[in-house]
């Protein structure tokens, strides 16, 4: 994808063309979007599931569809991931969802979506053949399919790096931050979404987890993670979303060593695009290097960082408009 920066301004690239719904947890803004149709997900939905009055689909994503349900006593809307074990290898489609309710259940930030109930169908032996989590509803979109201008792109990720930090101070990492798993309502309000990966700090994942354009080398080489690890991913997302690249990372590479993933030979934001602020540009830079001891410690770091970056852009912005006559 090519990144509109000729003209040296900032501004949203289009990635919302190309990219679809992904992950679960794409929902709706203003209302409920025929997004069935558009993006190709079964038009076809049961009635009810779990007791939930099934509106329509608005997600899917490996193993799983989403939809937007009310329930039946109070209205109330609420998203509702469904899981259905078809094959063995379905089995851990279900483990991913058990994991978000219960790390969700233990978190309660404002930026991060809640995790409202956990419905399962077991055989009589206790195999789960199906299951349910009931998410709160967001009115918003995901990053990939709305992406804000330069101030309120820093905004939201300022709130995504608080929501961050409400996990790791409640001592788990998400491991799975990209553009998908940002929600944005249409006055800047964020959720960041999916704790389906998430583990505790300095867990080693039995296998390599993540998404390959945004994973940290230390998910690749399956070493522990830790809050530097949602660090990297971070860094590897806003980049994507300043200048519409994506980062090489150690999986997209195919290389067990870091030999060609060197921190030097990464391009810039602000040498994609000079419009960028160098602050920023550098920020980035920090969060994806290699070795997690050289990049910000942690969350709090990244929000006090881009809050003064964000006060500088809109002071500057404030400045060149215009004063009316």
């Amino acid at each position: 994808m090519t990144s509109p920066r000729r003209n040296r301004c900032f501004r949203a690239h289009p990635a919302a063309t190309r990219s679809g719904l992904h992950g679960a947890g794409s929902v709706m803004a203003s209302g409920l979007l025929d997004i069935s149709r558009e993006f190709g997900i079964s038009a076809s939905s049961p009635g009810s599931l779990f007791g939930y009055d099934v509106i329509e689909p608005i997600g899917q994503g490996a193993g799983s569809v989403l939809y937007a349900v009310s329930h039946p006593q109070t209205n109330q809307l609420y998203a509702l991931k469904h899981v259905v074990r078809k094959t063995d290898r379905d089995a851990r489609f279900i483990d991913q969802l058990e994991n978000e309710f219960e790390v969700a259940r233990q978190i309660d930030h404002p930026r991060l979506r809640k995790a409202i109930d956990l419905k399962t169908t077991r055989t009589f032996l206790r195999r789960t053949t199906e299951a349910a989590l009931i998410l709160e509803m967001f009115d918003g979109l995901p990053l990939d399919r709305d992406v804000p201008a330069l101030s309120g792109l820093i905004a939201t990720f300022i709130q995504t790096a608080q929501a961050l930090g409400a996990m790791h101070r409640a001592g788990f990492v998400h491991c799975d931050l990209k553009p998908s798993n940002i929600l944005r309502s249409h006055l800047g309000r964020v959720k960041v979404i999916d704790l389906g990966q998430a583990c505790k700090v300095g867990t080693i994942k039995q296998r390599i987890q993540g998404t390959p354009d945004f994973i940290s080398p230390e998910q690749v080489k399956r070493n522990p993670v830790s809050e530097r690890t949602d660090v990297f991913n971070f860094g590897a997302t806003l980049y994507w979303a300043l200048t519409g690249r994506k980062l090489p990372t150690l999986f997209t590479l195919r290389n067990t060593e870091n030999s060609f993933l060197l921190d030097d030979h990464m391009a810039a934001p602000s040498t994609l695009n000079p419009a960028i602020p160098e602050p920023l540009s550098n920020l980035v830079m920090e969060c994806v290097r290699t070795r997690p001891t050289k990049r910000p410690a942690g969350m709090d770091e990244l929000t006090l960082r881009l809050e003064v970056i964000h006060h500088a852009v809109r002071k500057a912005r404030d400045r060149a408009e215009p004063v009316p006559a």
